[in-house]
C-alpha cells in the first residue's frame, strides 16, 4: 500500500525552473501515466519522486512521511529505466539477485523472491541465460523483475518501451498490463510520450505541457472531455482536426462561422458576451463519416493512407491552413482527387474559446441538426 501526495513542487536547474508547482494525488494501487511532448517535465518529475533529482521547492509524502530528505535507497521504491541496465556477465537470476545480496538477504529468501517474479513475468525458463541470449523485449522483463523482487511501496517506469521496435512494444505493453493485473495493490507511476501506451495502460493519465499539469483524468475522460485545445490534439491518433472560426450565434446552442467557408451548430452554451469573439471547432478524425444528405462539409481528397481495417483520408479546401483527417472504414474505395462530403454527430464536436480552454456542453448527449453547405 502506498500513497503519494505531491504539494507545489519546483524544481529549478540555476536560474531556469523546469517544474512549476506540482499539486497530485496519487491513491494506492493505482496506475498512473505521465504523459507529454519531450522537454514537458514528466521524467524530471519522476525522477524527483524516485530521489534522483532533488525537490526545489515543495513537499512529498509517502504513505504520509515526507520524503524531501530521504535518500533514493531509503524510499522504498523501484525503477525501471529506459536502458536495460542489466550486468552482461551475470545470469537473469543473477541480474535480479544482485540488489537483495547488496542488501544482504538470506540465499533461501532471494530464490523465493526471484521464482515468483519469474513466473509473473514468463521468466523461470531463462534464469540461466545470459543477456546476450535474450530479446529486447525479454531484457527488458528482466530489469522489470529486478525491481519487483524488491518487494518496493511504488514502481517507477521511465519510458520503458523506447529502445524497442514496433512489435516488441506491442508485446511488452501487453506484459506491464498483465503485471498490474497480477499486482493489483501495487502503486506504479509509468512515464511515456506515446499517448497510445497511455491510453491502454493507465488508471489516470497526467498530462504535462512545460512543466505544468493541464489534466489529469482516465483516459476515456481525457478523450470524450478535454480541458483544452492543447490536451484535445495531443490524446488521439490521429490529432483532433481543429478548425479556427467565429462565434456567430450564442445562447443553448451557438453558431460558428468557420475559416474554412462553412457554418457548423454546436450543441453548447455561450455567453452572449463572446458573440464575435474568435473560438477554436474541433472534431476527430474518427468522429467523421461519409454523407450526401446533410454535410458538414465537402473537401477534396488528397492522400489515402490504407492501413487495411481503416484508411486515413487527408482532405483539402480552400480556406484550410492544414489538411483534414478522416478515419473512414478499410473497404470505402477512396482515390485523391476525388470530392466527398462528411459529417458527424454534433454530440462529438468540441468548442475551444480563443485561449484554447474547452467550452462545455450544457446537455450530456444533446443533439441538433447540422446544416448542409
Amino acid at each position: 500500500m502506498a500513497e503519494l501526495k505531491l504539494r507545489n513542487i519546483r524544481k529549478n536547474y540555476g536560474a531556469m525552473e523546469v517544474l512549476h508547482g506540482i499539486d497530485l494525488d496519487i491513491r494506492s494501487g493505482e496506475f498512473v501515466v505521465f504523459v507529454g511532448p519531450s522537454g514537458c517535465g514528466k521524467s524530471t518529475l519522476l525522477r524527483a519522486i524516485a530521489g534522483l533529482e532533488d525537490i526545489s521547492f515543495g513537499e512529498f509524502h509517502l504513505d504520509g512521511v515526507l520524503m524531501n530528505d530521504i535518500a533514493p535507497s531509503q524510499r522504498g521504491i523501484a525503477m525501471v529505466f529506459q536502458s536495460y541496465a542489466l550486468y552482461p556477465h551475470m545470469t537473469v537470476f543473477d541480474n535480479m539477485a544482485f540488489g537483495l545480496k547488496i542488501a544482504g538477504l538470506r540465499k533461501d529468501r532471494i530464490a523465493a523472491r526471484i521464482r515468483q517474479a519469474a513466473d509473473i513475468l514468463q521468466l523461470t525458463p531463462y534464469l540461466d541465460r545470459y543477456p546476450r541470449a535474450l530479446s529486447g523485449g525479454q531484457r527488458q522483463r528482466v530489469a522489470i523483475g529486478r525491481a519487483i523482487v524488491r518487494d518496493p511501496k511504488v514502481f517507477l517506469f521511465d519510458e520503458p518501451l523506447s529502445n524497442l521496435d514496433a512489435a516488441l512494444r506491442v508485446a511488452t505493453r501487453i506484459e506491464i498490463a498483465k503485471l498490474k493485473q497480477a499486482m493489483p495493490e501495487a502503486t506504479m507511476i509509468y512515464v511515456t510520450h506515446d499517448q497510445v501506451e497511455a491510453m491502454t495502460l493507465a488508471d489516470r493519465i497526467v498530462v504535462l505541457r512545460d512543466g505544468r499539469i493541464e489534466q489529469i483524468g482516465s483516459p476515456v475522460e481525457l478523450y470524450r472531455r478535454p480541458a483544452n485545445l492543447f490536451v484535445g490534439q495531443f490524446i488521439g491518433s490521429p490529432s483532433m482536426n481543429v478548425l479556427a472560426g467565429t462565434l456567430a450565434r450564442t445562447g443553448q446552442s451557438s453558431r460558428i462561422d468557420l475559416d474554412a467557408g462553412f457554418e457548423v451548430m454546436v450543441p453548447i452554451a455561450t455567453d452572449a458576451a463572446m458573440q464575435g469573439q474568435r473560438v477554436h471547432f474541433g472534431v476527430r478524425p474518427e468522429d467523421l463519416r461519409l454523407s450526401e444528405t446533410a454535410p458538414l462539409f465537402r473537401a477534396t481528397i488528397s492522400l489515402v493512407e490504407q492501413l487495411g481495417e481503416v484508411q486515413l483520408t487527408y482532405l483539402e479546401r480552400p480556406g484550410l491552413a492544414a489538411p483534414l483527417i478522416a478515419k473512414l472504414p478499410g473497404h470505402l474505395d477512396l482515390h485523391q482527387g476525388t470530392e466527398i462530403a462528411l459529417t458527424a454527430d454534433a454530440a462529438n464536436f468540441h468548442l475551444f474559446d480563443q485561449h484554447g480552454n474547452a467550452i462545455r456542453p450544457h446537455e450530456a448527449g444533446h443533439k441538433i441538426a447540422v446544416p448542409a453547405e
